[in-house]
């Protein structure tokens, strides 16, 4: 089964399925939250989810600028959604499933039967959908989480990842090379990581490209079907992204939720710059 819906498929479910839950995570990096634009418009029913707050907490700079919650605040936070075990789920934003990414990746973990909406708010828009503004407040649900950390690498093992597994940077190409970093102290990649971004599996409207593409893309950096996967990003976020397309794709990826800015803030880790992964 695909890990998207499309507009249409999301449409017939809102129709069909009364224990469907449908969330709202846009967000921006650097920004103000969706909050503003999620009540001026937003998908039939969906309830907003605060990116900061609720999929991420607050931390020291040695542990990166999105650290993952605990599977106990994310699971209080699902049933503050009136997620239910079992409830289907369908996540959502307004710039390339970024932020969505996100959100799948912790319930996934968790357990949560969750799906994303391919192309997100603007596909929603421009296929001439129902809009509803206002909040959703649903009643609480009871919904019961499994651990949501188990597919993340801690910070030593990344470290080592390389030697073992092909390590993805899926930042814009610049930043991995070191020639510009304009959120973390110190700018380059980790050594032995080669560059992947995750715009490469999008098509231009920012939908999913098909599997055959996203596969080409991880051959052309030496990956095959035995290849042991990891991402990282910025913050963890982009990483899901990846981490995402590559289960369309059929493939399992492990994720540095501390990504470049954890790397980065923790004295002594080595830093590799330039285009190879050194």
């Amino acid at each position: 089964m695909s890990h998207f819906v499309s507009a249409a498929e999301l449409s017939d479910l809102i129709v069909r399925e009364p224990r469907l839950r449908v969330l709202d995570v846009r967000w921006r990096l650097g920004g103000p939250d969706g909050h503003p634009e999620y009540l001026e418009g937003h998908i039939p029913g969906a309830v907003y989810v605060d990116l900061e707050t609720e999929l991420s907490r607050h931390g020291r700079p040695d542990e990166g600028r999105h650290p993952l919650p605990d599977t106990e605040t994310v699971q209080e936070a699902a049933r503050r959604w009136g997620i239910d075990d079992g409830d289907p789920v369908v996540v959502y934003d307004d710039y390339r499933g970024l932020a969505a990414a996100r959100a799948w990746w912790i319930l996934r973990q968790g357990g949560v039967d969750v799906r994303v909406l391919d192309g997100g708010w603007p596909a929603w828009r421009s296929s001439g959908m129902v809009v509803e503004s206002g909040a959703v407040a649903r009643q609480p649900g009871a919904a019961t989480l499994t651990d949501i950390g188990g597919g993340s690498l801690t910070i030593d093992e990344v470290a080592v990842f390389p030697a073992s597994g092909v390590l993805l940077d899926v930042r814009a190409a610049e930043r991995y090379r070191g020639e510009t970093e304009p959120y973390d102290p110190v700018a380059g990649h980790i050594p032995g990581a080669v560059n992947l971004p995750t715009a490469a599996h999008l098509e231009a409207d920012g939908t999913a490209r098909g599997a055959v593409e996203i596969r080409a893309n991880l051959a052309a950096v030496g990956v095959t079907d035995e290849t042991p996967i990891a991402a990282y990003c910025g913050s963890g976020i982009t990483a899901a992204h990846t981490a995402l397309m590559l289960a369309e794709a059929g493939i399992d990826a492990k994720i540095f939720h501390g990504s470049w800015s954890q790397w980065s803030n923790t004295p002594g880790r080595p830093v590799a710059t330039g285009p190879q992964p050194g």
